[in-house]
């Protein structure tokens, strides 16, 4: 079973999986180190860790600053996979999922990554920018590494296409909650409630919620019907806040991972 296969599987019923979201290099790399510590000592079940790119086209002004930040520190694609092995030396039960664009992967080569992220210890790979009739030859690097090729649902996906995703994607399926960039907008909870039924009608996976979850208050109403929930700007709005204070970055962020994950467990 693969790392994130067992995390599903081993949540008790009724809690729901925790999937905080960090730019790998934000702040400095062995900040990450820290902060991935961190989180997982305040509940976090997986964490999602963006691979710095020039141009984040699905991310807000908050995490789109916070890849910037890293792509301007020289932080490349290599170093986060360095990063992902460090804390496999240390931990190796907490799932490790890279969230990022294609062209970066495309650069390092689909054979070369698939295999180096395996030896680092990553376990999914969610490319932005990749459309899924386009994503075959990435997929087939990545099955043959036993790491899981995670898709985007959208409020706007089509059924066809959601089906045809059932037929690609694996460890799970990260719903959009809303029309826009990331931490942006407002939710509403019906239109996700609508929305998980919908995608479940084909997908046997389990759904993770993001975009727009900004507290334990939004997390605890979305985690009724979602299997995970993913949260990213309000925890990379402290980072930023906090640059240069280390134990006040560590102490909010685990703070706020602490009331979430709380709130959904």
């Amino acid at each position: 079973m693969s790392r994130l296969a067992q995390v599903f599987s081993d949540l008790p019923k009724g809690q729901k999986a925790f999937i905080p979201f960090i730019t790998a290099g934000d702040s400095g790399l062995e900040n990450t180190f820290e902060l991935m510590l961190t989180l997982v000592d305040n509940g976090a079940d997986i964490i999602e860790l963006g691979v710095p790119f020039s141009d984040p086209m699905a991310d807000g002004p908050m995490i789109a600053k916070s890849h910037e930040r890293a792509v301007a520190d020289g932080v490349s694609l290599k170093n986060v996979l360095t990063l992902v092995e460090k804390f496999r030396a240390v931990n190796n039960t907490t799932a490790v999922v890279l969230m990022g664009y294609l062209n970066p992967i495309e650069v390092y080569g689909y054979k070369a990554f698939a295999k180096d992220a395996r030896a680092s210890g990553v376990d999914g790979v969610l490319v932005v920018d990749m459309p899924p009739e386009e994503a075959q030859d990435l997929k087939q690097e990545l099955d043959n590494n036993s790491i899981d090729l995670i898709f985007l649902v959208a409020p706007t996906t089509t059924d066809a296409r959601i089906e045809f995703l059932a037929t690609i994607a694996s460890g799970f399926v990260y719903f959009v909650s809303l029309k826009g960039v990331t931490g942006a907008g407002h939710l509403d909870i019906d239109s996700v409630t609508h929305n998980l039924a919908r995608i479940r009608r084909y997908i046997d996976l389990p759904v993770g919620v993001g975009f727009g979850i900004k507290d334990a208050t939004t997390a605890k109403a979305v985690s009724e019907n979602a299997d995970a929930v993913i949260v990213g700007s309000s925890l990379v709005a402290f980072i930023e806040q906090y640059a240069k204070d280390k134990d006040k970055m560590l102490a909010s962020v685990g703070s706020l991972a602490k009331e979430i994950s709380s709130a959904i467990k």
